[in-house]
């Protein structure tokens, strides 16, 4: 044990972000390192108990930060989003919640050997997949819209809806078993639920409005909507265990389709905040589990129990809520497979495992073992195969990072003809559709619309693209879009054309050179200078770097008004030239420039002689 509080917080936050920060360097599931991370503090080697180190404390903290998660995923819910999803996810939330709690009890009853009341109640609870888990295994794998966004939406819908019917399983038990059975208790159990909504609603509204008005300034938004959402949460929570979550859900689902720019301007804060919470609450939760419990899951009642829920019960009810929609086999393949169980499944079951023993129900006692078992198992299996799966359904857009390009024109439909040449996924955007015919012509892929329009937004598939280069002759549309685009991309795949080489720019460069995004390619070098050394017969060129002719050599021979465009390493990666970048090409590296005429011509020639020597060399040696 640390002798300081202070000390283990700041090891949970290392542990929880180093965690993130391995999982994104090296492409494994965040989820499942963070498991791993707290359970070799927590219960292998007994470094730290957040359990009980934390003392009455443990239990607010994780409950306010699976508030704040829960809320900030249902801010990102908005019903436009529900266009061909909307029957799926309906089914989904409601039949295949049904049917997954049916067997899942039943499971739980005949495999794991619980008696009907507690078999019921955390049949109810096992539901959950939840946004602690889901979102995280998103951000990791690049799957197509529609299985994404089912996915999504079925996490953060059926969280609350997981834990209320833990909660209705257990009213409904205490009503049957009781000597002189009163109705109240299920009456306000729907009443409060009801209430719940209604409370997350009226604060959303509430909130919005005040946005809008401009009660409340700038500065002060952020911090305001984080605590709306703890007093929300614990107003429902007062009034009965596990509706907060309900309400939280219902404040973002109200707020996320108000259309405040304002929540839009913070998402990515809460975005932020959300991974910040994931991060050490998992940690925290797995660090705070016993030896012993780690030790019960290889029964083999709670193993198959475990296998049972994963490739049974998970996939029936998939399949059987989905008949007659619109999803494919393989989106419901993908669908029925993936349902990692996360903080929301392992802080509910520790409150029902603690209140079903209190009324009697000893086999309660393995609740946590088990809860713990799927919420490992499944962790560990859906996160190291949602991609690979994926792929081998045709539902992953991995690949070659895309680029992004915003403005058509001569030089960027030539620049995305080269792109495509190197298999590299492109689209050109552009609100014109006149200067979106030369990328018509070239068959180009192409979107008709403004990149900041909310219409774009919704209709524009971005996933398969981690560049973004913002080319227009509109250098503060350029400026305005890398900025909104930044928290996205990163500061490092975000371009905008140089805004300093004509007079005529003079004015707005001095703004925009100090606002998002980096210069492309060489800030002496605009659109328009780009477009004249096309008109003057300059050609896009390949160079493969190799032991005999490396980067320097390159360099050194090169023409000066060359421009050098991008990279591509042997591994696929994708690098674009600017003043900023900090690789120097290796050797196995390919270089695109776009290059003087002449410099062709002479390589043309050069290969021309070659070819010419080596006939006149095969004549003499026939002679």
């Amino acid at each position: 044990m640390f002798p300081s509080l202070l000390f283990e917080i700041t090891l949970i936050g290392l542990l929880g972000i180093g965690s993130q920060w391995l999982a994104w360097r090296y492409r494994m599931p965040a989820i499942v390192l963070m498991s791993v991370a707290g359970l070799l503090v927590g219960p292998i080697f007994g470094i730290i108990n957040p359990g009980e180190d934390f003392g009455g404390l443990y239990s607010p903290i994780i409950s306010v930060a699976v508030a704040i998660i829960l809320f900030e995923g249902s801010l990102n819910l908005s019903f436009k989003e529900l266009r061909g999803i909307g029957k799926p996810i309906f089914r989904i939330s409601t039949v295949g919640a049904f049917i997954a709690w049916i067997l899942g009890s039943l499971t739980a009853h005949y495999i794991a050997g619980l008696s009907w009341a507690v078999a019921f109640v955390i049949g109810g609870l096992f539901i959950v997949t939840g946004p602690t888990v889901i979102l995280p295994l998103l951000r990791q794998s690049k799957l197509k819209p529609r299985p994404a966004r089912i996915l999504k939406w079925e996490g953060i819908i059926v969280d609350p809806i997981g834990a209320l019917l833990a909660v209705f399983a257990f009213e409904i038990i205490v009503y049957i078993t009781a000597v002189d059975p009163d109705g109240t208790k299920l009456l306000l159990f729907f009443a409060a639920s009801f209430f719940a909504i209604i409370l997350g609603w009226v604060f959303g509204r509430g909130l919005g409005w005040m946005f809008e008005t401009g009660h409340i300034p700038e500065f002060l938004k952020s911090p305001a909507v984080i605590v709306t959402v703890i007093i929300c949460f614990t107003g429902a929570d007062l009034v009965m265990h596990e509706t907060g979550l309900l309400s939280v859900t219902a404040m973002g689902i109200t707020l996320a389709n108000m259309g405040i720019s304002s929540i839009s301007d913070m998402r990515h804060f809460k975005e932020n905040i959300s991974i910040l919470l994931i991060s050490t609450i998992f940690i925290m939760l797995t660090a705070s589990l016993e030896l012993e419990t780690l030790l019960h899951i290889f029964k083999p009642n709670i193993l198959g129990y475990v296998l049972l829920m994963m490739f049974i019960v998970r996939p029936l009810s998939i399949f059987i809520s989905t008949m007659g929609t619109a999803l494919t086999f393989n989106e419901k393949a993908l669908v029925g497979w993936i349902a990692p169980r996360g903080i929301v499944a392992l802080t509910v079951s520790g409150y029902f495992a603690s209140i079903l023993l209190d009324a009697g129900y000893e086999d309660a006692n393995i609740l946590t073992t088990l809860t713990f078992a799927l919420v490992f198992f499944t962790v560990v299996a859906h996160g190291f195969t949602i991609g690979p799966l994926a792929k081998k359904l045709g539902l992953s857009m991995e690949g070659k990072p895309g680029t992004l390009i915003i403005g058509s024109n001569p030089f960027t439909v030539e620049l995305a003809k080269s792109l495509t040449k190197e298999k590299v996924p492109v689209v050109i955007v552009d609100y014109s559709w006149q200067n979106l015919r030369k990328a018509r012509e070239a068959g180009i892929p192409f979107y008709h619309g403004n990149m900041l329009s909310e219409q774009t937004e919704y209709n524009l598939d971005t996933i398969p693209y981690d560049f973004l280069l913002a080319v227009t002759d509109d250098h503060a549309f350029n400026s305005l879009v890398c900025t909104t685009f930044m928290p996205e991309y990163g500061r490092t795949n975000v371009f905008k054309i140089s805004p300093y080489t004509h007079q005529r720019y003079k004015y707005s460069s001095e703004i925009v050179s100090k606002v998002g995004g980096r210069i492309l390619f060489d800030k002496k070098f605009s659109m328009d200078d780009l477009n004249d050394k096309l008109s003057n017969g300059y050609v896009f060129r390949i160079t493969n770097l190799t032991k005999a002719f490396n980067y320097k050599q390159y360099v050194e021979e090169k023409d000066n008004s060359t421009v050098f465009l991008y990279l591509i390493k042997p591994s696929g990666q994708l690098k674009f030239y600017s003043e900023e970048m900090q690789t120097v090409p290796q050797v196995g590296d390919k270089i695109i420039s776009l290059t003087p005429p002449n410099k062709e011509k002479a390589k043309i020639q050069a290969r021309l002689e070659n070819q010419r020597n080596g006939n006149g060399n095969k004549n003499k040696s026939k002679n």
